[in-house]
């Protein structure tokens, strides 16, 4: 099935209109507008309430209003955040994680899209329906065989620990992402160059893997998210401080009886989640326009 984009009507040619269809198409736009602004403020509020909290000294958040602005900023909560607890560390053994289960993620599922949807053989529909299932089956359901596993051969506390499982139930998306890319690339290409007598690994190093540059900033950006903020994985594999990661180090500012230091834990998030924004208004570009080719052929 193909889909069309429809051209949008320009501002100069809605005078030719009837009157009631450019009141209908008035209409349409005053309430695009409203959702957009809406779906705006409720995800940028969070944001932004966030990092203004992270200013406040501790007495105005206890004290005051916690939504309301600060009668005081204050940057000591960032300096006691990275005193209280190993949070330079954490996001080190974050970034290892993420880079490394992100390599797997892209390279596996990259060459298992091209053997399914490119290469073929005989049972691929039946390969790539089997990795599809995969997408339903909850992770916590191999938390306890993975462990039994790791503790027999050694891989607790390790960083191969997160990443293998990290990578594992990411695969069948990421495939099916590649997959779907694939599908749209004209067999032509692949047919002349084989008649050049291009072989399959060189057709997919000069072809196919250029062409993929979007699909994979795609397939990154969407697992890093969940990667970056992975508790449960680092939570059960993961037995010193050494190798905590982000989720499992903001454990540290909880202090004695439950006591929580709110403005340095708010410090702390805003330090762990700006990373990841950098990366995502960089990238931001290349994911839009892979999606948006995915939907589109011609």
């Amino acid at each position: 099935m193909t889909l069309t984009a429809t051209r949008p009507i320009r501002p100069s040619e809605q005078e030719s209109l009837p009157r009631p269809r450019r009141r209908q198409l008035h209409l349409q736009r005053k309430l695009t507008g409203v959702i957009v602004a809406l779906i705006v403020i409720v995800q940028v509020y969070p944001l932004a309430w966030l990092f203004i909290t992270s200013v406040r000294t501790e007495q105005d958040f206890a004290g005051g209003n916690p939504f309301a602005l600060p009668t005081e900023i204050t940057f000591d909560n960032y300096t006691r955040a990275f005193a209280t607890g190993n949070l330079g560390l954490n996001i080190l053994n974050s970034l290892i994680v993420t880079v490394g289960a992100i390599v797997v993620i892209v390279f596996l599922g990259m060459m298992g899209a091209y053997a399914l949807q490119v290469l073929g053989f005989r049972f691929s529909k039946f390969v790539r329906a089997l990795f599809l299932i995969g997408i339903i089956v909850p992770v916590q359901v191999a938390l306890v065989p993975l462990f039994v596993d790791y503790a027999a051969v050694n891989l607790l506390d390790t960083y191969q620990s997160i990443i293998i499982p990290l990578a594992g139930f990411a695969l069948p998306t990421s495939i099916y992402l590649f997959s779907s890319f694939y599908e749209y690339i004209p067999g032509e290409i692949y047919e002349a160059a084989s008649l050049d007598g291009a072989g399959p690994y060189r057709i997919f190093g000069q072809i196919t893997l250029p062409l993929s540059v979007n699909t994979m900033v795609t397939v990154a950006m969407v697992n890093s998210i969940f990667i970056w903020n992975d508790f449960i994985f680092a939570n059960t594999f993961v037995l010193t401080d050494d190798l905590k990661t982000i989720p499992l180090g903001l454990q540290n500012y909880i202090g004695a009886m439950g006591k929580v230091d709110w403005t340095a834990t708010f410090a702390a998030v805003c330090v762990s989640i700006t990373p990841l924004l950098l990366v995502f208004l960089v990238l931001n570009k290349a994911m839009t326009y892979s999606l948006a080719s995915g939907a589109t052929k011609g």
